[in-house]
């Protein structure tokens, strides 16, 4: 029932989005779900090299330096990243 869906149903498809959302909000959302996954591969990417990096460079003193990295809104954003220090953990083990 479900199974196939042939041109006439994803026209349909289609046309009915288009009047749910109006054809001038639909680019905006498309714009806004690009950047989204942009933001999100980037921290993803991140994440991977952080993890990485994290176990490499195990410290050998109990005394870490303050870490400081920058933060960007989007990939490529340069207006808006702006340096941050991260907070160190005090607690001992």
């Amino acid at each position: 029932m479900f199974g196939r869906l042939g041109a006439p149903e994803i026209i349909l498809i289609l046309v009915v989005i288009i009047l749910l959302f109006g054809a001038k909000k639909l680019p905006d959302m498309a714009r806004s779900l690009g950047k989204s996954a942009r933001i999100l591969k980037s921290e993803a990417k991140a994440m991977k090299e952080e993890g990485g990096n994290a176990s490499a460079q195990a410290p050998t003193t109990g005394e870490q330096p303050p870490a400081q990295r920058t933060i960007q809104a989007a990939p490529g954003d340069v207006t808006s990243s702006r340096p941050v220090n991260e907070p160190t953990d005090t607690t001992q083990r």
